[in-house]
């Protein structure tokens, strides 16, 4: 059995995660860390809910008792540091998306990578059936992708990132440049759009939305046909954990290399550099180093006030 522990149970992901988990023998949560703006009360629900066999104390103890690290925070700005403990120790960790949100922190998971850490991630979009299922059919029978239009809710970054990695899973080639389209809004809610070029004669456009959750859906059109699915968001984490498990056990799997989860992130940024260069197309070789990027602590103060008791 795979023991994974937690770090930060801040998202309703740890128990999205937990109980699909309590219906899978290979793996379980065994213990968790946590120093965020949940209660003790709701740590220790977490812990009962679970059977996990205790909270630790410091990440460190946490990574010394468990197989792989599951990063719950949504400060994205605190995810590399939350993370150190596990590579230390040459253990895996999975970060939840977002992965990061800023180039400096990109670079840094990415030398990590590169000197041997374990680093898995992120969105289950990237993962979902419909995904696997077109990208599994033979081109000669679906023809070859020339554009993608995706659609995402509720905010910019941490829940547009999702319909970003869903496009990059499909295009499966790293993107050039994007350019910010505009924006349209109504009843105090808005949607923007931006396009994506591949630079290989396949682009794509994101739309996000703020103010109400949204539907994933994918429209892809080839050189043979139009394809439009929605994803069904029910399924999503068991696609996710079967193939973080399918990893961890040494099977086939589908888990993204770190240079596409990094170009999904890069994409935003880029997208928000767009933005506030009134649509100028930005290439992604351009972000400047020292761009401010998504700022973590500032959704975790949002995100936080906001948040209702989910775990006792």
């Amino acid at each position: 059995m795979i023991r994974i522990g937690a770090v930060t149970i801040d998202t309703s992901h740890p128990l999205a995660f937990g109980g699909v988990l309590e219906k899978d023998p290979r793996a379980k949560y065994v213990g968790v860390y946590h120093d965020s703006f949940r209660s003790d009360d709701e740590v220790e629900g977490f812990v009962k809910r679970f059977g996990l066999e205790k909270r630790c104390q410091t990440i460190e103890e946490l990574a010394d008792m468990c197989d792989i690290g599951f990063i719950h925070s949504c400060n994205w700005d605190k995810h590399l540091a939350y993370a150190m403990p596990f590579v230390k120790r040459g253990k895996p960790v999975f970060i939840d998306k977002p992965l990061v949100g800023n180039l400096e922190d990109c670079r840094k998971i990415s030398e990590l990578v590169r000197k041997g850490a374990v680093i898995l991630g992120a969105s289950s979009v990237r993962y979902a059936e419909e995904i696997v299922k077109f990208i599994d059919t033979p081109v000669a029978e679906r023809g070859e992708i020339i554009s993608i239009f995706g659609t995402s809710g509720v905010d910019e970054f941490n829940y547009g990132i999702h319909v970003v990695e869903g496009i990059g899973a499909l295009a499966g080639h790293a993107a050039k440049s994007v350019q910010f389209l505009g924006r349209g809004g109504k009843s105090g809610m808005n949607s923007e759009s931006f396009y994506i070029d591949f630079g290989n004669g396949t682009n794509a456009v994101y739309n996000t939305f703020m103010g109400c959750w949204q539907p994933f859906v994918f429209t892809v059109m080839t050189t043979k046909t139009t394809c439009n699915f929605v994803i069904d968001t029910s399924k999503i984490y068991r696609a996710l954990l079967d193939e973080i498990i399918c990893f961890m056990e040494g099977k086939p799997n589908r888990m993204a290399a770190m240079p596409a989860l990094l170009d999904s992130v890069k994409i935003m940024l880029a997208g928000r550099i767009s933005r506030a260069q009134n649509g100028l197309a930005i290439n992604l070789s351009d972000i400047p180093d020292h761009d401010e990027g998504y700022d973590g602590q500032a959704f975790f103060n949002e995100y936080s006030a906001a948040a209702k008791k989910m775990y006792c």
